[in-house]
Order: C-alpha cells, then sequence, then structure tokens
C-alpha cells in the first residue's frame, strides 16, 4: 500500500481539536518540525501532547504552545522553553510530569498492547504518594494534583503501576522512509519517535527523503510499516536547530584550532601531518561523524592522545592498547 502523501498540510489535516498527540523528537533532535508547522497553520487547538519536551519558545512544539494551542502535557523535561514555564506557573497549561525511562515504556506498552506495567522508578518520591502539581490556579494554589500509584512488591522490592499511553495521532521524523512506511532514524535522532510511532492510532512520518517499496534491506529497517499510515517528504534544506549553543571565546591572537606557530605542527613542534623532533610525534586529521574535522595527534608512548575539534575544543584519547594497535 502506498502511504505518501502530497503535503504535511493533508497530512495531519484530520487532527481534530482536543486531540492526544504523541510528538517524536528529543530536544530539538529528530522532531516532525513540519508536521508541527502545518498543525499551527490548520489552527488546531485544545491538543493534549505527549512527548519528551516541549521544544523551545520558537520552535518546534514551542510554536503550538506560544500560539495556546496545547491544553497538556505529558513529559519528561521542560527544557529550554521559558513559555512553557511561564503557562504552567500561571495556571494555562496542564502539565504531567514522567520519569523519562517511564514514559518510554508507557509509549511502548501502548503500541503493543499491554495496559500497564510495574516499575521501580518513582518509588519513594511523590511520583508514588501523588501531589505533583499538575494544574497551578490564577492565585498559585494547586487546582489539580497527580494521584498516587498502586504499590506492589516484586522480590522483595517495591515496584509502582504505570498506565500505558496511547494517542490519536502520532507525528514522528525519518531520515528515510519507504512509499510503505517502512522507516530508518539516523543515529540519535531516533530517541523518541519509533515508541511515539507505535502509541498513535494514526500516525504520519515525515522524512527527509522516499525511497521505492523493497529498497530498504530488512534488517535496516527500525520501524515497520505496519505501524505507519501516512508519509510526507520533507525539505531537507531546512535548518536543524540546535536546542543550546554553548560556545567559548577564542583566546586572542589564537589561529584555527591545533594550528601552532607558522610553519608548525599541531603542537608547534613541526609541520602539520609530518613527525616532529620536539615530541616524538605524528599527526593527522579526519572529518567526524558531526561534520568538523578533528586533528588528532599519536604521541610518544605513555603519553596521551588529544583530539581538536574545529571548534576550538579540544578533547582527550585514551591510549591505545597493544591489541588496538595491531
Amino acid at each position: 500500500m502506498d502511504k505518501v502523501v502530497d503535503s504535511a498540510a493533508r497530512a495531519v489535516a484530520d487532527v481534530p481539536d482536543g486531540a492526544v498527540l504523541a510528538v517524536g523528537g528529543f530536544g530539538l533532535c529528530g522532531i516532525p518540525s513540519t508536521l508541527i508547522g502545518a498543525l499551527v497553520e490548520a489552527g488546531t487547538s485544545g491538543l493534549r501532547v505527549v512527548s519528551n519536551n516541549c521544544g523551545v519558545d520558537d520552535y518546534g512544539l514551542g510554536l503550538l504552545l506560544r500560539a495556546g494551542r496545547i491544553a497538556r502535557m505529558t513529559c519528561s523535561y521542560v527544557g529550554e522553553n521559558k513559555e512553557f514555564a511561564r503557562q504552567y506557573l500561571a495556571g494555562e497549561l496542564e502539565v504531567e510530569l514522567t520519569p523519562q525511562g517511564t514514559l518510554a515504556e508507557r509509549l511502548r506498552a501502548g503500541g503493543a498492547g499491554i495496559p500497564a506495567f510495574y516499575t521501580p522508578a518513582g518509588v519513594g518520591t511523590q511520583v508514588e504518594t501523588g501531589g505533583l502539581p499538575w494544574r497551578y490556579a490564577p492565585d498559585g494554589s494547586v487546582a489539580v494534583a497527580s494521584p498516587p500509584k498502586e504499590v506492589r512488591e516484586f522480590g522483595e522490592r517495591r515496584h509502582l503501576l504505570e498506565e500505558a499511553i496511547t494517542a490519536d495521532f502520532a507525528l514522528v521524523r525519518a531520515e528515510v522512509a519507504d512509499r510503505h512506511g517502512n522507516c530508518v532514524f539516523h543515529a540519535a535522532a531516533r530517541n523518541f519517535n519509533p515508541l511515539c510511532a507505535m502509541a498513535g492510532r494514526v500516525t504520519v512520518v515525515e522524512a527527509e527523503r522516499i525511497v521505492a517499496a523493497g529498497e530498504l534491506p530488512p534488517d535496516a529497517v527500525h520501524l515497520p510499516g505496519v505501524y505507519v499510515d501516512r508519509v510526507v517528504a520533507v525539505d531537507t534544506s531546512l535548518d536543524k536547530r540546535v536546542e543550546r549553543r554553548t560556545v567559548r571565546p577564542r583566546p586572542a591572537g589564537a589561529g584555527p584550532a591545533g594550528a601552532g606557530p607558522a610553519g608548525a605542527g599541531p603542537r608547534g613542534g613541526g609541520s602539520a601531518g609530518g613527525a616532529s623532533a620536539g615530541d616524538a610525534s605524528a599527526s593527522g586529521a579526519s572529518a567526524g561523524g558531526d561534520g568538523h574535522t578533528r586533528t588528532t595527534t599519536t604521541p610518544a608512548a605513555g603519553a596521551t592522545p588529544a583530539t581538536a575539534d574545529t571548534d576550538g575544543f579540544t578533547t582527550a584519547a585514551a591510549p591505545r592498547t597493544a591489541t588496538e594497535e595491531n
């Protein structure tokens, strides 16, 4: 069955006001930003969202939040979203904070048809006893609080009963999908995406690349197409945002990372890429999987090599073992 639709707007056109959404992503990594944008344009409101966090103020789920379209969040992390904190403390938003591993398992259980499960996470905290503020009143008092959990003991250890999560719709981001909905995710961008897809009654995938059915090797598939209802292609030129960028200034007069004085190698002892008589080491450059070029210095026996990224950060590497060198 061909599950490709021609636009994100059509893919989410039947999401009603008040729907429960399971939305993939972690921070801003692997979020279905195009589908979220289509919901913003559609004006859908009163949404009850299940996601690890709620984006940032001007990106991801933060766009729906800023527009007042989200009524309730089930999440494990407030994140860098100041508007999220403001709405929660002002009583405009109901928030169920859940331990991160518990949230993942609640979604997986929902997709597997398991109604509930026991976990030791949260034992001895307000997760167990209840009373966590889910919604505040305008005067700052607690209007809605979490209920206490059922507790049982297994193997002389106490466990809490957690209920599975299912959603009306799931929104997911994949790197590659075929026309039957089989999906492959890129590295850490997989995160909550397969779990959300499993938990959704209708699952919509935005994919950076769509290939013909049968083109993906079965062993490479992370999410089987049986969990997917719609696939839409997205513009891969869109910026992939960083949730919080941390930088430090370069020392005055410093050149590119790893470069010493003119004509010197990475540690100032000789030419780059060659052996230095000053430190008896060799060096070379390589491109990391994150797009940074790294200059690696392999020092004399007993010393620790270091890797310098082009962003100015230096990471020490563990000494190689005899087995690794052979």
